[in-house]
């Protein structure tokens, strides 16, 4: 296996729950020589698919990392979570990766989970190629698959080949580049084929194919395009650099066909991965600072003659000691290292370092940049933390995830449960970013957060099955926000006197909502300072804007988190002797909560952008339950003789909608959701909510 990183790649597979990433991903490892024997989703076999809730499902739930080689190639590949419930898994995935192939159902096309790990890619930049799968699926269609990536995610595909036939007729594809079609033999079913010349009924389309390819790639080459308008020979390799160089902008988007299950297109596409993706040398330099100064930008480039720099990105349990996985962006890492971690400003051991295989994993003595691995004897790191050398410390921007919508109670039990209990989800919040929890005091339960039904379902069987602490849970409950509804000005006034020194603090605010451009309230929290003429001294203003911050952590209806709100520090008085840090902090949080008491409250419940797929008999049955449960249509379309609903609809009203509607369609619908924004609750709406009753 090639070691140089020219030839390496670090690549991700995402798409929608159910496109077939697992089934491609166990191909690949298959066609690359990484495994004797093919696992299967559907069998509960897939070597990806390692944990029993994964094969019990047949759905991925936690991204899993492997090595594999292709013609001298390294390719550090990650299998990523396709269900909106574990989209964590995708976002850390993909920001240490290098580029990503994007699979898509042919009978589908753009589905609303693609929609999200598309815009999960480009917020990293990462290049992309596209892989239309199952062409051998009743109602493929690979021109639509085509429109669609176009026309939802805004994308410039090129196919680089044609399918010969679709559905039960899908007999290979014509390859663009080499205008000859590549026929695979029916009773192999995929693992041999052969080469030929392209059938007389396609020679048109693959001519205006190859035409539009050869216009796309022209545009990121200028002798290509010179030797284009000039009608001179244009050779494979010159193509071929040319998409390498439009893929690599993000400019292009490469797409292949293929049908995962029969093996047929796997190859290829991994022929594709290597001509197209980016090695880590084709990435730019990633930014960091060095700590506590974010304006002394510091340029991580992959070099590992330079200074150790590398991200905790995923962190897995193990009877044998946690399990760190890291992304080395520059340096070099070595058995028995110690190492800074400058998010945290602690220093690490690095005691042993492993590629990884699914779950199997192989020990290595070093790892370099551009590599991704697995280590152990870390003890406070967490998900998105950098690694540093001691002597020169750098810190790299971290990863932001989705806050939770939906929590539930949960308690052991027995009361010889209660510390396992403590331990376990310790556990769960080291391993996974987007869970939360917390003690209620005024209930004395134990509130559990997490991005969906499903997802705190996961969380509560690997309570159960692999930490042995056994559970109780409460019904699933929505995760509100607060927000205020007009402009109100507050004062606090934090005196104190004790004889002796004492304590004195006064600030003036004005506070007032803020809403984006579609008139939906946002999901931050802004401050500035407005003071004129030295008011107060510049070191208080950090101290009321903790007051302030922690002050909105709890609202006036219902107790929960304040956002979309701007506040700006107007005025106040200070003491030369009795003020301090403390007092500001407390007048801050004094002032804002009397602003919260003048500025009307109102109350925010999640939205969901729902996908619900069902056949064009039951459509108005479906249309009017997703009305009956306050939610907006925005969109209807016909797909292959089902009608596709699209529709924003409150969390709280979809809880147990997957019976519901194979119950409404006699089992033959759908749907899919993913989270929207923060709405208004209905004034009727509310009142039932903060009593309980709703």
């Amino acid at each position: 296996m090639a070691g140089t990183l020219e030839k390496t790649r670090n690549i991700g597979i995402m798409a929608h729950i159910d496109a077939g990433k697992t089934t491609v991903t166990e191909r690949i490892l298959f066609f690359s020589g990484r495994t004797y024997k093919i696992g299967e989703v559907h069998e509960g076999t897939a070597v990806m698919d390692y944990l029993e809730e994964e094969q019990e499902r047949g759905i991925t739930i936690t991204s899993a990392a492997t090595r594999c080689s292709w013609k001298g190639y390294r390719v550090n590949l990650i299998d990523t979570p396709g269900h909106v419930d574990f989209t964590a898994e995708v976002e850390r995935s993909l920001r240490v990766l290098d580029g990503a192939v994007a699979v898509f159902d042919a009978s589908e096309g753009v589905q609303a989970q693609s929609e999200t790990v598309w815009r999960q890619g480009r917020k990293y930049d990462l290049p992309c190629l596209c892989l239309i799968n199952k062409m051998d699926k009743v109602g493929a269609d690979f021109e639509m698959s085509v429109d669609s990536i176009r026309d939802r995610l805004l994308a410039h595909p090129v196919p680089l080949q044609i399918p010969i036939g679709a559905e039960g007729g899908f007999k290979g594809f014509i390859d663009l580049l080499q205008m000859q079609a590549v026929l695979f033999k029916p009773e192999s079913v995929g693992a041999s084929f052969e080469w030929g010349p392209v059938p007389a009924v396609f020679e048109e389309a693959a001519r205006a194919g190859r035409q539009r390819l050869i216009e796309a790639a022209a545009e990121f080459d200028e002798t290509l395009m010179e030797a284009y308008v000039h009608d001179e020979p244009l050779s494979t390799a010159m193509i071929k650099a040319a998409l390498r160089k439009g893929t690599l902008a993000g400019a292009l988007h490469p797409v292949l066909v293929g049908a995962a299950l029969r093996n047929i297109g796997i190859r290829a596409m991994l022929d594709a991965v290597v001509d197209y993706l980016p090695s880590p040398l084709d990435r730019p330099p990633v930014v960091g600072h060095r700590p506590g100064r974010r304006e002394d930008e510091i340029q991580v480039v992959c070099d590992p003659n330079r200074s150790l720099v590398a991200m905790a990105f995923k962190i897995t349990g193990d009877k044998h000691g946690d399990l760190y996985f890291l992304r080395l962006y520059q340096g070099r890492l070595k058995r028995g290292s110690r190492v800074l971690n400058s998010t945290r400003d602690r220093r690490e051991n690095v005691t042993r370092i492993f590629e990884m295989h699914a779950n199997s994993r192989e020990s290595v003595e070093v790892a370099q940049a551009g590599d991704i691995v697995a280590v152990v004897g870390l003890k406070d790191t967490l998900t998105g933390d950098t690694l540093c050398d001691t002597k020169h410390p750098v810190v790299l921007a971290g990863m932001t995830f989705p806050e939770a919508v939906v929590s539930m109670s949960i308690e052991p039990r027995t009361s010889a449960e209660r510390a396992r209990l403590g331990e376990a989800l310790e556990i769960l919040r080291r391993e996974d970013p987007t869970f939360k929890c917390h003690y209620d005091h005024e209930t004395g339960q134990t509130i559990i957060s997490g991005m969906g039904e499903l997802h705190l379902e996961i969380l509560q069987h690997k309570l159960v099955r692999d930490l042995g602490v056994d559970v109780r849970v409460g019904r699933p409950r929505v995760a509100y926000r607060e927000a205020i509804s007009r402009p109100v000005r507050a004062e606090g006034k934090f005196i104190k006197q004790t004889g002796g020194r004492g304590q004195y603090g006064h600030v003036v605010l004005s506070v007032e909502p803020v809403l984006d451009e579609e008139g939906r309230y946002a999901k931050d929290i802004q401050f500035e300072s407005a003071l004129v003429g030295g008011v107060l001294p510049k070191e208080y203003v950090p101290a009321v804007e903790r007051g302030v911050r922690e002050g909105l952590t709890s609202g006036l209806l219902g107790g929960y988190p304040v956002v979309g709100v701007r506040v700006a520090l107007v005025d106040g008085s200070y003491h030369a002797v009795d003020s301090s840090d403390l007092a500001f902090e407390q007048a801050g949080a004094l002032a804002i909560r009397e602003a919260m008491e003048q500025a009307h409250p109102v109350l925010l419940e999640p939205i969901m952008r729902i996908e619900a797929v069902v056949p064009e008999s039951y459509y108005g049955q479906v249309q009017a339950s997703l009305i009956a449960k306050r939610g907006v249509i925005t969109g209807t379309r016909l797909h292959g003789g089902m009608r596709v609903i699209d529709a924003n609809v409150p969390l709280v009203e979809m809880f147990g909608y997957a019976g519901e509607v194979r119950s409404l369609t006699g089992g033959r619908g759908s749907f899919s959701m993913e989270p929207l924004c923060y709405e208004r609750v209905p004034e009727q709406i509310s009142e039932k909510i903060l009593s309980g009753c709703y």
